[in-house]
């Protein structure tokens, strides 16, 4: 008898200690059969005791109660916690580090790190690694004024300069200086600090109510579409006269690296980390050695602004382009949106549908039907590069090439809203892919 009841106690604690285990870990589908096999042997064993009096027939009776009270626990906990399969999104909280490059301009990062706290939604979820080169006292005691704010303060070690470079590249040591720093920084992110993933911004850049809701909503996107490799908050003809303001949910796919704003997985740091380049990151970014065939996100409406006049670029761009582009004022809920639009399988025949319904116009009719309103969108064709640059001038948007993919391009196609219409800028039918000539 006092060894049954011995047993009811040593059973009770194993039930415990199975329903501590199941709140501190998120279980597995294996764990979960585990724990269900475990807790049906405990009530068969309690169940084989015999012979008890009345009391030790209601400890028995409560002990079964709670030990199917935790199997119930167990099974609801494993039931939210299980591996999505067959298309099946289950939301968990995710840890997205805001990584913001820094190196000698104070009133610089100072302004952007005011911008991230005022429209910062979780410090937990969102947390703020600042990495600074340069060595600049000034720039590191702006940032320790923010020290309560952010997670971590980081240093590039290395600030020595850059060996073996022609002379030509010397006048450009700015530029493998920062590549430098952007590899080393990624590494202590990915490698170091052990993150899935990263939103990288730099101290040069102001952001819209909405920019950590949207990278939060578009995580699952990147992490579930392989033909996807980044999310950007930036669109390089953003300015407001080709942007349709109405259209502030509206976002796209891009095969143009826009940067300036943007989120990666570590699935693509161990890629690049092995090739990383000694300069000019971003370019390199934008080759097909890289991209791979895959594209990023990016919206109608720019999520940054860049008020980088003064850098190592000495603001080229920014006076006749940069300045213009336009930043999303309005507050969007992304995380209760449905974005599975953006997988290529969904958006692909459904984005050629809708360009191809617009119909085909010569340039040299775009203004009249822009002052008739007689369409509200229109399709412009180039055939070779020397077309594409005029149609550009001709409508005021980006004209260069990056490894031959124009800025916004989607499938060769670019789309603006200009002059009241949506305007799609299209290679010819025949279309296959990229000229790198073109560069």
């Amino acid at each position: 008898m006092v060894l049954a009841l011995r047993h009811l106690l040593i059973y009770a604690c194993a039930a415990g200690t199975l329903l501590l285990a199941a709140n501190m870990i998120m279980v597995s589908h294996t764990q979960r059969k585990a724990a269900e096999k475990r807790v049906a042997n405990l009530i068969d064993e309690v169940n084989e005791l015999k012979q008890l009096n009345d009391q030790q027939v209601k400890d028995r009776v409560q002990i079964q109660r709670s030990i199917y009270s935790i199997k119930d626990l167990i099974l609801a906990s494993a039931k939210k916690s299980r591996t999505p399969d067959n298309h099946e999104v289950v939301k968990k909280d995710v840890v997205l580090p805001i990584l913001i490059f820094s190196c000698n301009r104070p009133t610089y990062i100072t302004k952007a790190l005011e911008d991230l706290i005022k429209y910062r939604t979780s410090k937990e979820k969102f947390p703020i690694i600042v990495t600074q080169d340069c060595g600049h006292e000034e720039t590191s005691n702006a940032i320790q004024a923010y020290a309560r704010h952010i997670y971590k303060h980081i240093k590039q070690p290395d600030l020595s300069p850059i060996p073996n470079l022609t002379k030509k590249d010397k006048k450009q040591e700015g530029y493998y200086k920062i590549a430098r720093h952007y590899g080393w920084a990624l590494g202590q992110v990915f490698d170091e600090m052990k993150y899935e993933a990263v939103i990288i911004v730099e101290d040069d850049l102001n952001v819209s109510p909405d920019f950590f809701e949207y990278f939060e909503a578009t995580h699952a996107l990147l992490q579930e579409d392989s033909t996807l490799f980044c999310v950007s908050a930036w669109n390089d003809n953003g300015e407001a006269k080709h942007i349709d303001e109405s259209q502030s949910e509206l976002l796209y796919r891009t095969d143009f690296f826009p940067g300036l704003g943007w989120m990666m997985l570590n699935s693509l740091w161990e890629e690049l980390r092995v090739k990383w380049p000694k300069g000019f990151w971003d370019d390199w970014l934008r080759q097909e050695g890289q991209r791979n065939g895959r594209s990023c996100i990016r919206p109608e409406i720019s999520r940054t602004h860049t008020f980088g006049e003064k850098g190592v670029s000495h603001g080229q761009f920014y006076k006749n382009h940069l300045k213009f582009i336009n930043l999303n004022g309005k507050q969007v809920d992304w995380t209760k949106k449905d974005l599975s639009y953006l997988k290529k399988e969904n958006y692909d025949q459904v984005f050629r549908n809708q360009v191809n319904a617009a119909p085909l116009i010569a340039l040299s009719q775009f203004e009249e039907i822009a002052r008739a309103k007689t369409h509200p969108a229109v399709r412009i064709s180039y055939k070779n590069k020397n077309e594409f640059k005029v149609i550009a001038k001709a409508l005021d948007i980006m004209n260069d090439f990056k490894d031959g993919v124009p800025r916004t391009a989607y499938m060769g196609i670019i789309s603006i809203f200009f002059k009241g219409i949506r305007v799609f800028v299209v290679p010819p039918p025949e279309w296959q892919a990229y000229d790198k000539t073109w560069s």
